[in-house]
């Protein structure tokens, strides 16, 4: 690892979970990167030989048990990894995380040796069922506890204390309790709890990509979407920003992490940010709403929209076309912030030592390759499985039209290690997250809270609507975003269908607030982020990023509340997509110019006031509201240029 790079993995551990990960050394650096390997090939040879012929109550829970075995010797159970380093002692596993890998592996051999009789057995489980079950239920929350923290862990137990506590809890909420026994049966013998959709859209879709990012980073392509992104936009005033939006996207496929294509993308950007005239606060907003579109961006996206595909019983290129024009609309706030601040603060273009763009292109071009093959495969008619497994081999075999990052066999090693290790905190996240919809659908819990939204709402869609936002912006502050946006899709997503919303709608409606709230007061992580690398204000920061992605806030009701809406998610009559997305690109300007204040000039509030309206009226996608919306706009860009022709003098 080179110099920059430790204090990057420093960085990303500390504000992607609450214990970083050990600086393993010796022996046990080498054990955990056997098991990573092997995890790594055993994901990709089940893609590739046994696909549909080992079946998911064999494959997830061998995954799992691995991977959770990893867990505990990647992560701490106490104290810091610094420390350790700090005071020069080795940082590996103790005796106890030995144990506890082996205890976490007992459960998933046994779910493998018994599987066929777990089903007969879910409502009258024996007392060997039982202990397992408990066991894998408290490990699974332990490797949680380390991975993303205690929060995650407290909201799981509330909701295993609901299970059991049903029948003294209110009326609106009761339900008859469920003793361990059925429980347990529930949660870990059946595949609607532990080993339900989450956990396997983790030991599949999610590990494969994981794998492809580790893959596509050390094959160079991080470093040459970074140089390609600097020689686009270096030469004009608003060039860093441009720089810093179109390098976090391509970063974001590789990473598919928000918190890790900010820190990524910050360390080696924000000098240039800096020099071009940024205030670190703003400079930070910058590289936090650019980093969150890693997990909004196709090709990979987050770990949440590979569960939506398992929930629409769709194919994951379906959830790449509904992303497509809400990543455009989301980018085209950022880029059209970025030229207004550019003006604002009146940047200027920084020198880069960057290779021209077009050599850059001719050279190494070919990462971009595999990108494509992913969506091109798909279109084939090939599973989302195999795509990514055959872009990830030929992501391997351009590698050698490099001689500096070519894939030889150590290289390839630590690539295969380093994809199992980055989708172990996944893993025990949507563990956890099962344990949490194995509660709501024993008890009901999703119907209920549904009905209890609705009546709040007043039967009123668009109260529904916003009541929701709020809920899964704050449940994001608590929990990661794949935890979240489960929760969510469980206990909200009930409330959307009975308005008869289309379930694709409500579900990228609740992926976007999912994500966002990674850029939201108070516990925005990216910008946190970003301001320990700016060293601007946190708080500052925070409300920064916050109002360059304030549009992508506003986008996600026109899903469920337009009249043709799910035009933005490129469903329904060609001829309204070719109206409605340039309605909403208008309507992303305008809201552009409101929260940046600035226009050909300073925009004062009457000017703001008008195209903020206007905006939110064109967002309605009803051809009367258009009307409105664009009226509103021209009123304020007249009273603009009419006050900019005014001789008397502008304010600062």
């Amino acid at each position: 690892m080179s110099e920059q790079a430790a204090p990057e993995a420093a960085l990303i551990a500390e504000f992607e979970s609450e214990k970083p990960g050990r600086n393993l050394s010796g022996w046990p650096k080498q054990a955990l990167a056997i098991m990573g390997v092997a995890l790594s090939l055993y994901a990709l040879y089940w893609v590739l030989a046994f696909f549909g012929t080992i079946t998911s109550n064999i494959y997830v829970p061998a995954f799992t048990g691995v991977a959770l075995a990893m867990t505990f010797l990647v992560y701490r159970g106490w104290g810091r990894s610094e420390r350790a380093v700090d005071e020069g002692r080795p940082d590996n596993p103790h005796y106890v995380d030995w144990i506890l890998a082996i205890l976490a592996a007992m459960p998933m051999v046994y779910a493998i040796i018994f599987y066929e009789e777990f089903s007969r057995r879910a409502v009258v489980p024996t007392g060997l069922d039982i202990a397992m079950g408990v066991i894998a239920v408290i490990l699974i929350l332990e490797a949680t506890r380390r991975t993303v923290g205690w929060i995650m862990v407290i909201v799981v137990t509330l909701f295993i204390v609901y299970a059991y506590l049903g029948p003294i809890l209110p009326d609106v909420i009761a339900h008859r309790g469920y003793a361990l026994p059925r429980f347990i049966g529930h949660e870990y013998l059946t595949s609607a709890g532990i080993f339900g959709t989450p956990l396997q859209v983790a030991a599949t879709y999610i590990v494969l990509f994981t794998i492809y990012g580790a893959v596509l980073e050390y094959s160079g392509a991080s470093k040459f979407f970074l140089d390609v992104s600097f020689a686009a936009f270096g030469q004009s005033s608003a060039g860093p920003g441009r720089t810093v939006t179109l390098a976090g996207f391509l970063l974001g496929t590789v990473s598919g992490s928000g918190v890790a294509t900010t820190v990524t993308l910050g360390s080696v950007s924000w000098p240039v940010l800096r020099r071009a005239g940024y205030p670190k606060e703003h400079g930070g907003g910058v590289l936090a709403a650019a980093g969150i579109g890693a997990i909004l961006s196709p090709p990979t996206l987050g770990a949440a929209a590979f569960i939506i595909a398992e929930y629409l019983r769709e194919s994951y290129l379906v959830v790449l076309l509904l992303a497509t024009v809400p990543t455009l609309l989301y980018y085209l706030g950022i880029i059209l912030a970025v030229e207004l601040d550019a003006r604002r603060y009146r940047t200027h273009a920084v020198a880069v030592q960057a290779p021209p763009l077009g050599r850059q292109l001719l050279r190494y071009g070919y990462h971009f390759s595999s990108l494509f093959a992913i969506v091109i495969f798909m279109v084939m008619g090939m599973t989302p499985f195999r795509a990514v497994v055959l872009s990830t081999g030929l992501a391997f075999a351009l590698s050698f039209l490099d001689p500096a990052h070519r894939l030889t066999p150590r290289r390839l090693w630590d690539a295969l290690a380093a994809g199992a290790i980055g989708v172990l905190p996944v893993v025990a996240v949507c563990a956890a997250s099962g344990i949490i919809v194995g509660v709501v659908t024993l008890t009901g819990l999703g119907l209920k809270l549904a009905g209890i939204i609705v009546a709040l709402a007043g039967g009123s869609l668009a109260l529904t609507a916003l009541y929701s936002g709020v809920a899964v912006m704050l449940l994001g502050l608590a929990v990661p975003v794949t935890a979240s946006f489960i929760i969510a899709a469980v206990i909200i997503g009930p409330a959307f269908a009975e308005f008869g919303v289309p379930s694709y709608a409500y579900l990228m409606f609740i992926f976007y607030y999912a994500v966002l709230s990674e850029v939201s007061p108070p516990t925005a992580l990216s910008a946190y982020a970003a301001s320990a690398i700016t060293g601007g204000s946190p708080t500052r920061t925070m409300m920064m990023a916050w109002r360059y992605t304030l549009p992508a806030f506003l986008v996600p009701f026109v899903f469920v509340l337009a009249p043709a809406g799910e035009a933005l998610l490129l469903r329904g009559p060609i001829t309204t997509m070719l109206w409605v997305l340039p309605v909403a690109a208008v309507a992303v300007g305008a809201l552009a110019v409101a929260t940046g204040a600035w226009l050909f000039g300073p925009a004062l509030w009457p000017e703001r006031l008008l195209m903020a309206a206007g905006g939110l009226a064109m967002l309605y996608t009803d051809p009367l509201f258009v009307g409105v919306g664009l009226a509103s706009i021209a009123a304020g860009l007249a009273i603009h240029l009419a006050r900019r022709r005014s001789p008397r003098t502008e304010p600062t």
